[in-house]
């Protein structure tokens, strides 16, 4: 495997796929998993058979991805955040055919010891707070915080709180990127539009 640190304490299944430039760390076991390019698995981070991982994803220490997530590029799962993949589970219960997809799109961001519910969409460059338990679809751009996670209000690609003018344009201020809030409540970027 060119370009990848797998650290001596790790486990990595061979049939997982693993891209040029990823690292994993302490501790950590990599089922039969396809993961991108550039990746970072911090210490004692489990990935499940199926799941798919993007590029230059960022998984900090004590995360379980399992069986029924997919997570594109770009990113960030906080430290000790879960997924979960059954609505009901019970131990006598055999649920494995029920298993829901949960999407997390290209550029999310799950804050430290949030809780993502099943069956779910996190939108593109979405921010789900620390602690926050999503159990509903999330927009791009949204930040969400609580339990149950409602909508604060939108960042921008960077991370940023975007504060809307009377026009419903907002500017990230590291980026200096525009942003439109639309009339379906999304927001956009201005030059989606060109």
């Amino acid at each position: 495997m060119k370009d990848i640190f797998i650290h001596d304490s790790a486990i990595v299944e061979p049939d997982a796929k693993i891209q040029s430039g990823t690292k994993v760390w302490h501790f950590c076991h990599i089922m039969n998993a396809q993961i991108g390019e550039k990746c970072s698995f911090g210490q004692n981070v489990f990935v499940a058979n199926n799941v798919q991982i993007g590029n230059n994803v960022k998984v900090q220490n004590n995360v379980s991805i399992y069986e029924g997530v997919i997570v594109e590029d770009d990113v960030f799962l906080g430290p000790s955040m879960v997924f979960t993949n059954v609505i009901n589970p019970r131990s006598f219960v055999i649920r494995k055919d029920e298993y829901k997809t949960t999407l997390v799109k290209k550029g999310a961001s799950i804050g430290a010891n949030a809780t993502i519910v099943c069956g779910n969409t996190i939108g593109a460059y979405a921010f789900i707070g620390a602690g926050s338990v999503v159990t509903k679809e999330v927009k791009d751009y949204a930040l969400m915080v609580g339990n149950p996670a409602k909508q604060m209000g939108w960042v921008s690609k960077q991370g940023h709180r975007l504060k809307f003018d009377e026009l419903n344009h907002a500017t990230c201020p590291e980026s200096g990127a525009m942003y439109r809030l639309t009339n379906e409540n999304t927001v956009k970027e201005l030059n989606e539009y060109a």
